[in-house]
């Protein structure tokens, strides 16, 4: 999973359209006027997202509502703390228990 994750955020299109979802839900119309780009462009960065879910949609009436998975985005940022070598403090917690 972390790979398809790294990959689709690989994208600056993508990586913007994750920090809007991270302040909140958004539809569709909403993402594709806050990018200068054709809707079908936009709508391949979202499929991409979803693909890796970090992003999940719901249709509501005639809108899609898309939203910001966070426990993949918790996923992949405990893999790549554990590439770099950090543990994300887990070893700190198990010391001040000791």
């Amino acid at each position: 999973m972390p790979n398809e994750v790294f990959k689709a955020l690989g994208h600056p299109l993508r990586r913007q359209v994750m920090d809007l979802l991270r302040k909140g839900p958004r539809s569709s119309g909403d993402l594709a006027e806050a990018f200068d780009a054709a809707w079908p462009t936009v709508t391949r960065h979202l499929n991409v997202l979803k693909d890796a879910d970090l992003i999940t949609a719901e249709r509501r009436g005639t809108s899609i509502i898309y939203r910001a998975n966070t426990s993949v985005i918790e996923d992949a940022v405990s893999s790549l703390m554990g590439m770099l070598g950090k543990d994300n403090g887990d070893d700190d917690l198990k010391e001040a228990a000791e």
